[in-house]
């Protein structure tokens, strides 16, 4: 475990005399106000689609259209889109690096329009399949991008909110396309599901509406060289303008000096994520996290709630998008509230508190499933929907509310979008493993299988408790150099105190000018 150390004091105190809030600065609101569609509603598009394919399997129209699919069938219709996330991997860091956040989001926003267009108008599973394996390489693009914005922009005071508020827009989403399936139940043709698949390309079209209205990371522009406009960027937003304000000034000497000291050793490739020991622990906490964050049993209750309805008997399809629609609300909710919230603790505590709020639901919904399958148990049937409901905030405060957020605070900024993608990489192959594997395994043992998820959530508690540092109250430059040496970490502090000084220096020479004019 990694001791708790303090945050920059230059930059905390200078935080802590800011008693402003961000709605009263015209420059700070309105670049959250477009961060909304450009940024935070990308989730929204996953969310959508998790969704959707929930209530598709409702739709008798849709089950007609792809000859009743189950098992594995119904397994690969659902995964695909895991799939084609996973050979975007590859490539989404080069993207995002070379052309910026802004434009990663662009091309990615694109591909997942054409993904959206080709899913609506297909007449078979292996165009379905095709579709989504085109909507899940473009999300990436955009998802990695978009965190790394947040991080990048965001005024210190609100960053870990907004990390925090990015996954609560997956529900936002959910719940949208909940609604619509709720609505197209009622519609008499094919339409009931290609109405559905067309309008999964909203999300993507707000950013292409949108993104020219934020600016490009200062991080980003620094590392090409660009300070000028970096530093233009923190004064507007930071400091609304006021070119005499120290928190912009400070902010850029301590960007600047990371990435020198950063680049000292820097071989710009895929091997710098493990090539120190302090690289090598971050990248297995980033693989650790992708892997709980998709396979703690929130897959089972995303892709195939319906299924789950059924084997507890609850059979009519209007019934099935009603509670539907009522688990996305509550979902929009528990993580909006939580999003808020735990963000003022320290990470590493609230994700023990995640886990070991999971296994306690996990295995009372095991008991109340087993107990309603071999029993018929009405009561049993009605306990396990409220586990379900429970699992919810469960889950949600700290893998929906933290996860970015303590992503872009664990890696440095020249391997932050590499490092997300490699917990993308976890994240989005183990997605794929468990919506593949889930109606397979739900066929096979039923309730029997979520014992597998008991005997897991255990073990990532183990995981968090012992490998999973703190994070908390630290500036961006600082957590560059979380598992690095004193003397790198002191740098840091020591650039920006003199920065600190050298602005004293130039204020008290005015004031002096300014007495004897």
């Amino acid at each position: 475990m990694v001791a708790i150390g303090a945050s920059d004091p230059v930059i905390e105190q200078l935080i802590e005399n800011d008693k402003t809030p961000w709605y009263r600065k015209p420059n700070l609101r309105t670049l959250y106000l477009f961060l909304v569609p450009c940024c935070l509603g990308i989730e929204a598009t996953t969310g959508f689609d998790s969704s959707m394919l929930n209530g598709l399997q409702s739709l008798s129209y849709w089950q007609e259209a792809f000859n009743h699919p189950k098992g594995a069938t119904l397994g690969i219709l659902s995964a695909s889109y895991s799939l084609g996330a996973i050979t975007s991997l590859p490539f989404v860091a080069i993207v995002s690096d070379y052309f910026g956040r802004r434009w990663s989001i662009v091309f990615g926003s694109l591909v997942m329009v054409a993904g959206s267009i080709l899913q609506a108008f297909s007449v078979n599973i292996t165009m379905w399949v095709f579709a989504r394996i085109l909507l899940g390489h473009g999300f990436p693009y955009c998802l990695v991008a978009g965190a790394a914005l947040i991080g990048e922009l965001a005024h210190p005071k609100e960053r870990a909110r907004l990390g925090a508020l990015f996954n609560s827009f997956y529900y936002v989403g959910a719940l949208i396309a909940a609604g619509i399936i709720l609505q197209t139940l009622r519609v008499r043709s094919d339409w009931s599901w290609r109405l559905p698949s067309i309008l999964q390309l909203s999300p993507s079209m707000f950013q292409l509406a949108f993104i020219f209205f934020i600016p490009e990371s200062p991080r980003w522009l620094v590392s090409k060289d660009r300070g000028d406009e970096a530093l233009a960027i923190l004064i507007k937003y930071h400091a609304e303008g006021d070119e005499s304000a120290e928190l912009p000034r400070m902010e850029y000497a301590q960007i600047k000096r990371a990435l020198e000291i950063e680049n000292e050793s820097r071989k710009k490739s895929w091997f710098e994520l493990f090539e120190t020991p302090g690289m090598r622990r971050r990248c297995l906490i980033a693989a650790a996290l992708g892997i709980f964050t998709q396979f703690s049993g929130n897959t089972l209750i995303s892709a195939y709630l319906v299924k789950i309805l059924k084997e507890i008997g609850y059979t009519d399809p209007l019934i099935q998008n009603k509670i539907n629609v009522g688990l996305q609300a509550w979902c929009l909710v528990e993580i909006v509230c939580l999003a808020l919230i735990t963000p003022r603790y320290p990470r590493r505590k609230m994700y023990l508190l995640c886990t070991s709020c999971l296994l306690c639901v996990y295995t009372g919904w095991t008991i109340a499933q087993a107990r309603q399958m071999t029993t018929g148990s009405h009561s049993a049937g009605i306990a396990v929907i409220a586990f379900i409901f429970l699992y919810q905030p469960a889950y949600s405060i700290a893998f929906s509310s933290l996860t970015y957020t303590y992503l872009i605070e664990l890696f440095p900024f020249y391997v932050r979008a590499k490092g997300v993608a490699w917990f993308q990489l976890f994240s989005k192959s183990i997605g794929f493993f468990s919506t593949f594997v889930n109606p397979i395994a739900l066929d096979a043992i039923t309730w029997k299988y979520l014992i597998v998820y008991i005997c897991w959530i255990s073990f990532e508690i183990c995981f968090v408790y012992f490998l999973f540092p703190e994070t908390h109250n630290r500036t961006l430059e600082e957590l560059a150099f979380l598992f690095e040496s004193q003397e790198e970490k002191d740098a840091i502090v020591k650039e920006s105190q003199k920065q600190w000084e050298a602005f004293e220096h130039v204020e008290v020479t005015h004031e002096k000018d300014n007495t004897k004019v």
